[in-house]
């Protein structure tokens, strides 16, 4: 919004030019968003705590650690998603359209997580709204996000919206024609429950998310940028690069919760929090063409989700788990691992894979 009233006075003013530049923009949102977090912190956490009574419930078969945690308030995803929202409609290009879809998401996700942390709550569960209907909210928001991504991601012969891009290969694209609309929707889906299974120790969700956040806020300004994407011989997505200031947002937002959600946690994140910015790591992945570079960078919650599927998958046909208890941080609580240990080594991980991720830019 500020780039839209203010760069025109660049004529004028030439301090006003400084808001052309998506450095600045990026930069500006990170600030605002920390500083917003910061702020709303302890009034949110208070409104939380008077709301919910007993806080978030908490599993009985889980590390006998987590029953120490008992009365800490979910929900503090609003926090992430009011400061997220208010600073990148403050400093982005309010006339992008990917920012649009970016943020369609982001609300539409984070409502469904905010619905079921509030049937937690209501039941005092750990069961939320029922699976399946989750899942087709879930996917309806990204079907609208994959079509309208599709409609805008064109390239020189009108295909590369419908295409998967490869790393290491500077010219493979694979045209899924419409099948691309179910594998688009795979992936907004994924990530977002991903994240979601990811989100059970103190820290470790929002620390992992701000690490894969920051390498897509890169990836989304050289795949905008006509000549870093030449010379990196990426595909470029011509404006692609104004969702840099929903990452720069994110990642300041991320910070200021990460006050409150070090350990020990004053607040969760919930589902509110974990699904709105899983679902905005898979749009953003699906429209910088950069669907399988996800599965590097986040491979800590690829490995997260595996861990799940494995044991399910394990129990139902042998009889027998393969972890001591599923998803894989609580594995190794359970092996005897602090929680803090657990968390620092994973986000450790997370580092390793991003820059593994960011390589492939220039691999080709």
């Amino acid at each position: 919004m500020l780039y839209n009233l203010l760069f025109p006075l660049g004529e004028d003013f030439l301090f006003f030019n400084l808001f052309k530049y998506l450095t600045f923009r990026t930069g500006g949102a990170m600030l605002t968003a920390m500083v917003i977090s910061f702020l709303i912190g302890p009034a949110v956490i208070r409104w939380l705590k008077q709301r919910q009574k007993e806080g978030q419930p908490i599993r009985d078969d889980g590390p006998e650690e987590h029953l120490k945690k008992k009365g800490t308030p979910t929900m503090g995803g609003l926090m992430i998603i009011f400061a997220v929202t208010l600073s990148t409609l403050l400093w982005v290009d309010i006339a992008n359209p990917y920012m649009w879809i970016v943020l369609w998401v982001f609300l539409g996700f984070g409502a469904i997580g905010f619905a079921d942390d509030n049937a937690k709550l209501t039941r005092s569960s750990h069961k939320g709204i029922p699976v399946k209907l989750r899942l087709l909210l879930e996917c309806a928001i990204a079907l609208v996000a994959v079509l309208c991504t599709m409609l805008l991601t064109t390239g020189p012969e009108g295909t590369l919206g419908s295409s998967l891009a490869f790393p290491f290969f500077k010219n493979l694209l694979l045209n899924l024609s419409w099948f691309f609309v179910p594998f688009g929707i795979i992936v907004v889906v994924g990530a977002a429950n991903a994240v979601n299974l990811t989100d059970g120790l103190d820290g470790l969700a929002i620390g992992s998310i701000m690490i894969a956040v920051s390498c897509f806020g890169i990836i989304a300004y050289l795949v905008g940028h006509a000549d870093f994407a030449k010379y990196l011989q990426i595909h470029y997505v011509k404006d692609v690069g104004e969702l840099s200031v929903f990452c720069g947002a994110l990642i300041g937002a991320g910070l200021g919760f990460l006050w409150y959600n070090a350990p020990p946690a004053a607040v969760f994140m919930g589902d509110t929090g974990s699904l709105s910015m899983g679902g905005a790591l898979g749009a953003m992945a699906v429209i910088t063409k950069h669907e399988i570079v996800l599965a590097i960078i986040g491979g800590l919650f690829v490995a997260e989700t595996l861990s799940v599927v494995i044991q399910i998958v394990s129990f139902k046909t042998r009889g027998k788990r393969v972890f001591k208890m599923a998803p894989l941080h609580h594995h190794f609580e359970k092996m005897g691992w602090p929680e803090t240990k657990v968390v620092v080594r994973f986000w450790i991980i997370s580092i390793i894979l991003a820059l593994i991720g960011l390589s492939t830019l220039k691999l080709r």
